[in-house]
């Protein structure tokens, strides 16, 4: 009897917990989902199996990797609860100058005669450098001027583009060398955005750069109190998403062997609906690494399915559309559902 009672009376910390469920497994289950809606309209409509084409699925996986390492970017500005508007640009801007130190001595139009037939690290370079200088100008107009994160990376993103047109009036840059295509050729681009995925992935859950940037997004003044930098950690947040969208334009136009002002259009939606896709909160906060992982691959099914089914391109970003307004209309109830709790 008295062991009952004691049992009845110890505490519910002592009790076993019900385990929650990773919030990642609940999107995998999604994109799980998806595929297998694509394979049986596949054989509805076109007969044909979606998933058993290796060919098919890897030119998905490779279409969505330029996009993916965008988004790890961008998943850390929006658990700040900022926003990045201008990655899209910076790619088409970085894919430009990267180009332009990138030409090979036998392309009889080079940017820089006396610059050609670099080794490859020089481009990447410079391509990175320029990447991390308009993240670092947006960190610093959004935490020194205070200015909206939308309207101060809107303002880059006007400018990146125009940057990227009037570098070459308009003109692509081709004649790369081998040795700098080679980074955007066969697996390459997956590994590349594997591993970043991998580094912030570490960075955002064990490393205090991760804590601060958690904190900030889920109570800025609060964070202040504790200590935190919080004008530098933004600074540094904003320049490493400027970074990492660097380094998509340097894949982006080692992928294409030549470079164009319009490259990376829209790349910003994409990055930001797989963002939230993943699970990462517009309020900041909340958001994981792995989370952007499946919602960029379950970018990159949506797009290969619509292609399969021979879906029209304009239905096709009315569809995206729906889904990222759907995607945020889950991620209020979400945040309501927890403020209840």
């Amino acid at each position: 009897m008295v062991s009952k009672i004691a049992e009845a009376a110890a505490p519910i910390a002592d009790r076993p917990r019900r385990r929650r469920i990773p919030p990642e497994l609940s999107i995998f289950l999604v994109l799980v989902g998806i595929a297998l809606v694509y394979e049986l309209l596949g054989w509805i409509f076109i007969g044909q199996s979606f998933l058993l084409n290796p060919q098919r699925l890897t030119i998905m996986i490779l279409q969505v990797s330029v996009i993916g390492i965008i988004a790890v970017g961008v998943t850390q500005v929006i658990i700040t609860g900022g926003i990045d508007l201008s990655s899209g640009s910076v790619v088409g801007m970085t894919a430009m100058i990267t180009a332009s130190f990138a030409q090979a001595s036998t392309w009889p139009r080079a940017m820089y005669p006396s610059l050609t037939d670099l080794p490859f690290f020089i481009p990447v370079g410079v391509g990175l450098l320029i990447g991390l200088a308009a993240g670092f100008i947006n960190g610093q107009l959004i935490a020194r001027t205070k200015i909206p994160p939308f309207i101060a990376t809107l303002g880059m993103m006007v400018s990146a583009r125009g940057v990227a047109k009037w570098y070459t009036k308009g003109q692509p840059v081709s004649g790369l060398t081998d040795q700098f295509n080679f980074i955007g050729q066969g697996i390459w681009p997956v590994i590349v955005f594997l591993v970043v995925a991998f580094i912030f992935h570490i960075a955002l859950r064990y490393t205090r750069y991760g804590k601060f940037t958690y904190a900030i997004g889920a109570n800025v003044q609060a964070a202040r109190v504790s200590g935190i930098n919080v004008e530098g950690h933004l600074i540094k947040v904003y320049a490493i998403a400027g970074l990492l969208a660097g380094l998509a334009g340097i894949v982006t136009a080692a992928r294409a062997q030549t470079a164009q002002a319009g490259m990376g259009v829209m790349y910003e939606l994409d990055a930001i609906a797989a963002t939230v896709i993943g699970g990462t909160s517009l309020t900041g906060g909340v958001g994981r690494v792995t989370g952007t992982v499946i919602g960029t691959i379950i970018l990159g099914v949506m797009t290969s399915g619509f292609t399969f089914l021979r879906v029209d391109a304009y239905y096709q970003e009315i569809v995206k559309g729906v889904i990222i307004v759907a995607a945020v209309v889950v991620d209020v109830y979400r945040q309501k559902k927890r403020t209840k709790h």
